[in-house]
């Protein structure tokens, strides 16, 4: 991924993944037999809870898949690769003088396309970064 071009989003919005395109036979199982989805996934994981709450949506979503992914799986992971290549410079700062705290919410109704839930996510900022996020997916 050293030669990819940048992106400026975690998830692309053309990238609808869906437990129809996981593969369905052992051909199409195969064919994934030897990307490392399952360990970027985690490797992912592991720089959203540590360093990068922006990409929590993305991994989430991505993390559906593991048992099962299809290629299309594996490109979306690719783009958040993309994404994190070009913020390698953003990072959280608390200081200065304005502590206010403000709150944010968003939610996508019914935007689960195998089992039509919703999901809902927050941030809290303080002093102007992310101090607490969350994502919830409910019925």
């Amino acid at each position: 991924m050293d030669d990819a071009k940048p992106v400026s989003t975690p998830l692309a919005a053309h990238l609808k993944l869906s437990q129809e395109d996981c593969p369905k036979n052992s051909k199409e199982e195969n064919e994934m037999q030897n990307t490392p989805y399952t360990s970027a996934v985690v490797s992912l994981m592991y720089a959203m809870v540590c360093t990068r709450p922006d990409i929590a949506r993305a991994v989430g979503t991505l993390s559906r898949y593991m048992s099962n992914p299809r290629p299309n799986h594996w490109e979306a992971v690719k783009w958040l690769l993309r994404y994190l290549k070009g913020t390698s410079s953003n990072y959280l700062c608390f200081g200065g003088t304005n502590f206010h705290v403000n709150g944010y919410v968003d939610a996508n109704l019914g935007g689960d396309l195998d089992t039509g839930r919703s999901t809902m996510g927050y941030v809290l900022t303080c002093g102007g970064a992310a101090a607490k996020y969350s994502n919830i997916v409910y019925n």
